[in-house]
């Protein structure tokens, strides 16, 4: 029998099914008041984890102490989603469910993989069949992770994972078919999964793009400290909404290195790239960059051309209503007051 959950991202309805053995932990009191943090938005003492940092725990599991006394390889610590928890009735735009380990190879053989995505861990490799697509995950070069099978209808996929997998593998593995089916699910709902850090002051949000290792979670850092009233929003993954009510960034249980899940809606008041230079020197970014910045920082269906049209369509949406920087910068301190300096005057 599945066990099954709603989570609100973004104000989009999402749900979880768990089948066969896997089961969702059951939280200890300590780990509960951290979740009931998350879901009232409150400010997260999370710090944004640099490069060669020392990277904590990526949910609300701290140390073994939090973990249940019925704990095992079939329980999923799915605590960092727990803030955004939904139990109302609105009904979920997609659905994943997640079933008992089976070899994958049986899906794939004899198919060809249109696209490998190998950036960075976890790998996957894309298939697109008839009635499906299919996203064969790696944890490590030439090791199988799982594999993650989508309806063309982008309302019903099943994560498969791979058999001897541990528990946090298993999560990590299904939280980025997760965030794979939601990219997908809200394209054409004017939302963006992006990669960004995000530092809220005065009540708006300052988004922070630029390629990995540029230093995003580090001038998020530098703002906090050298920025009197800022606060972290999240720090990999935020989702962005176009509305008619404006542009909005949302928390969401995707933070990257850093445990920061805030249910919690900002308004936008623009966006920042950051590149690596010798000197702090910060410009307007207008027309074609401004729009580069936003769509390369944005999770992509690139294979599948009506939801690449949708993202482009909503990239194009907000490089039009927000101002957009360049900030050439150090990291120090001096980096983030002439980025404030600046975007707030």
């Amino acid at each position: 029998m599945a066990e099954t959950r709603k989570y609100k991202v973004g104000d989009h309805v999402f749900s979880v099914s768990l089948t066969g053995k896997w089961k969702f932990m059951k939280y200890t009191q300590a780990v509960l008041e951290r979740i009931e943090k998350g879901r009232a938005g409150e400010i997260s003492a999370a710090i944004p984890v640099r490069a060669g940092d020392p990277v904590p725990a990526r949910t609300f599991i701290q140390s073994k102490k939090d973990l249940p006394e019925d704990m095992d390889r079939y329980t999923l610590d799915f605590s960092n989603y727990e803030p955004f928890l939904y139990e109302g009735d609105e009904a979920p735009i997609f659905e994943i469910e997640m079933v008992d380990p089976i070899p994958t190879d049986m899906f794939i053989a004899g198919h060809t993989p249109i696209m490998k995505v190998e950036e960075e861990l976890p790998w996957y490799h894309i298939y697109d069949e008839s009635q499906e697509s299919m996203y064969h995950f790696f944890n490590e070069p030439g090791k199988s992770a799982g594999l993650l099978r989508v309806k063309n209808d982008k309302k019903k996929g099943t994560f498969i994972p791979e058999q001897g997998m541990g528990p946090f593998n298993t999560v990590l593995q299904l939280t980025t078919g997760i965030m794979i089916m939601y990219t997908y699910a809200t394209s054409g709902l004017k939302t963006l999964l992006m990669h960004a850090s995000v530092i809220r002051h005065d009540g708006k949000a300052n988004l922070f793009f630029g390629t990995s290792g540029t230093g995003k979670s580090t001038h998020s850092r530098l703002w906090l400290g050298a920025v009197e009233g800022c606060d972290l929003i999240n720090d990999d993954n935020p989702v962005v909404r176009v509305t008619e009510n404006g542009i909005f960034v949302y928390g969401t249980p995707w933070s990257g290195k850093t445990p920061c899940y805030r249910n919690i809606k900002v308004p936008v008041r623009t966006t920042v790239k950051l590149e690596q230079a010798p000197q702090n020197i910060i410009t307007k970014t207008l027309g074609l960059r401004a729009y580069a910045s936003i769509v390369t920082s944005s999770s992509c269906i690139k294979w599948k051309p009506e939801e690449k049209e949708a993202i482009t369509r909503t990239s194009e949406a907000i490089a039009m209503g927000l101002p957009s920087w360049t900030l050439l910068c150090r990291p120090d301190d001096e980096a983030a007051i002439t980025c404030f300096k600046n975007i707030e005057k």
